[in-house]
């Protein structure tokens, strides 16, 4: 099967089962692209990930483009994210009227609670595999030999900002950047 092609059935597949979307596809597309097919390392996905979530837009549509540019260029990246957004569209549209139909039902309900588990899961696992990367170079428990402090550090104090004090978001983005910026070049 040709690259183009294996891109976008790739990119169909997973998102024909990204259920949650946003943080809950992390772990699928990291089992295709990185895994399976080995077309990124896990350091340049992690990289992929952090710069998808500061562009606008879905995650799911900003990391199907930047790999999918890694991968075969301009044809790639549109055919990777057609790919992961068609299969969304039309089983949403699917699934809205049949929703509308039975949204009583007691088995519907209960699908959708373990659905929402299940997303959950995968959000909490995409969540532990970026943390252990950034902190410790690995995504890997075993592999693990020492923590970058730093790293730590930044984390905690922006997830003090953004918890007590309510900080913007984007401005908590702006200044770890230039934190770690400073502290990378210069220590």
């Amino acid at each position: 099967m040709g690259k183009l092609l294996r891109l976008a059935v790739t990119f169909f597949q997973i998102g024909l089962f990204s259920i949650g979307g946003g943080y809950a596809i992390i772990p699928l597309i990291q089992e295709q692209v990185v895994e399976r097919f080995a077309w990124v390392s896990q350091k340049t996905f992690t990289d992929i990930i952090t710069i998808s979530q500061m562009t606008p837009g879905p995650l799911a549509v900003n990391t199907s483009t930047f790999i999918g540019i890694q991968i075969a260029g301009i044809p790639g990246a549109v055919l990777a994210t057609f790919g992961c957004v068609i299969s969304g569209i039309s089983i949403s549209a699917f699934l809205y009227r049949l929703f509308q139909h039975y949204q009583k039902s007691e088995y519907i309900i209960e699908l959708l609670n373990g659905l929402k588990a299940a997303s959950l899961g995968l959000i909490i696992s995409a969540a532990f595999t970026i943390l252990l990367l950034s902190f410790t170079g690995t995504s890997v428990v075993s592999e693990i030999k020492t923590a970058d402090w730093t790293a730590v550090l930044v984390f905690l104090a922006s997830l003090f900002m953004l918890r007590r004090w309510r900080i913007n978001p984007v401005a908590v983005m702006i200044g770890t950047g230039i934190v770690g910026g400073l502290v990378y070049t210069f220590f």
